[in-house]
């Protein structure tokens, strides 16, 4: 009866205290390594779904940018109904409900390549995208609770780096997979959707469960003082589904891409991160906030309208390298928020504010699916519409944002 009983309390989460300090040497058990791990195994499963997604609806499903712009739409409804996660967490612990948001990311990812048809892949996207926009959720949650303000920027920089090497790892398999090995596309889904899997599974009972820097609201909360990040995220939804919808979309079918030039071009990608996100977390740290984002948008106005006029493969190749290299510099509006939010309304802040972000995400694609039929161009001009609008917004950051300080002309 002992023995029953030590395995019972085995497999009850454990609590324990820690430093949200960011150096982890002391103890591998520690809730910044927790998250770095659950960032490499989400850039891992979600790399492969979206590196053969493009192909894999044109060659099985014979999409058209109609079907995949209502594809990438129904993809965004979860995101769009992520405030719903405020409420889930009355059940459930915070870090107990990310683990299992991750699980059933994967195992979406795992059923995809078995329903090569136009309903099985818009139901394998829901169920994938329901643990994808929860975990994202509770994931930028948990950072900004768990780690110091000094040091998040660095830490998320460090987070990026982490999930490129997921994702290299991701493209890697793949590009081997289907150049050399010519693995169906069911195959290669299930496998990495399954080991995405064993990898929460051994996060789950590996891990202890730490406890909460403060307790968090339990109920969906807007303020006043944080109109300006609402606004900031919102127009960063609409202008990022343009590029993460059309841009791969573009490549496969103006230039005729196969899935090892798009997992290369995603490989290049994340080499960049490899290497140079955690500097960009320090830069982002010395600059501020305002000056980052300022940069950011103005490179990423130039990539949309070079975007909109390109006719040459290589060319094009190279805007997706930088558009994803601009998009490594949203640091600075999560860290940004951190530095105004009161640290009780984290999480309940988190979850609104991707449903803002994902307002337009769920109505654009679909939208702009129809455009692309008639004007591919025009689409990539919005997008630059969409980047001006941000980088308006970005200049009324204040210098150094405090709570009371959350615009440059003081408190909201």
């Amino acid at each position: 009866m002992s023995r029953i009983n030590n395995f019972v309390r085995s497999l009850s989460p454990r609590t324990t205290e820690y430093s949200n300090e960011l150096d982890t040497t002391h103890s591998f058990y520690h809730p910044a390594n927790f998250l770095l791990i659950m960032s490499f195994c989400m850039a891992l499963v979600f790399s492969t779904w979206q590196v053969l997604l493009n192909n894999f609806v044109i060659e099985q499903a014979a999409f058209t940018g109609k079907e995949i712009g209502i594809l990438q739409s129904l993809r965004e409804v979860p995101g769009f109904l992520a405030f719903t996660a405020i409420y889930i967490l009355l059940f459930i612990k915070e870090q107990r409900f990310a683990t299992l948001s991750l699980l059933v990311t994967c195992i979406g990812v795992a059923l995809t390549g078995f329903y090569p048809s136009v309903i099985g892949l818009y139901v394998t996207t829901v169920i994938m995208s329901i643990g994808f926009h929860y975990y994202e959720t509770l994931n930028q949650s948990l950072t900004l609770q768990w780690l110091a303000k000094d040091k998040t920027a660095e830490f998320m920089g460090r987070a990026l780096s982490v999930k490129a090497v997921g994702a290299l790892c991701a493209y890697g398999v793949i590009w081997a997979l289907m150049e050399y090995f010519q693995w169906p596309y069911a195959h290669a889904y299930a496998l990495i959707g399954g080991l995405g899997a064993i990898i929460v599974v051994l996060l789950w009972w590996s891990f202890p469960q730490f406890k909460a820097v403060s307790v968090q609201t339990k109920k969906l909360i807007i303020k006043k003082q944080y109109s300006l990040y609402y606004a900031l995220v919102f127009f960063s939804g609409a202008r990022r589904q343009i590029f993460v919808v059309f841009a791969g979309f573009l490549m496969v079918e103006k230039f005729g891409y196969s899935v090892g030039q798009i997992s290369a071009l995603f490989m290049i990608n994340y080499v960049f991160n490899l290497f140079f996100a955690p500097k960009i977390g320090r830069w982002i740290s010395k600059v501020g906030e305002r000056n980052a984002l300022v940069f950011e948008y103005i490179g990423l106005i130039g990539v949309f309208v070079a975007y909109a006029f390109v006719e040459n493969q290589y060319i094009a190749g190279a805007l997706y390298v930088v558009d994803h290299m601009f998009f490594a510099l949203a640091i600075a509006m999560k860290t940004y928020f951190q530095k105004i939010a009161q640290p009780e309304d984290i999480a309940a802040t988190a979850s609104v504010s991707f449903t803002i972000n994902h307002i337009a995400a769920v109505i654009i694609p679909a939208l702009l699916g129809l455009l692309w039929l008639h004007s591919p161009s025009t689409v990539f001009m919005i997008g630059a519409g969409f980047a001006c609008c941000s980088l308006l917004l970005a200049s009324l950051l204040p210098v150094t944002p405090k709570p009371g300080v959350e615009t440059r002309f003081g408190k909201l």
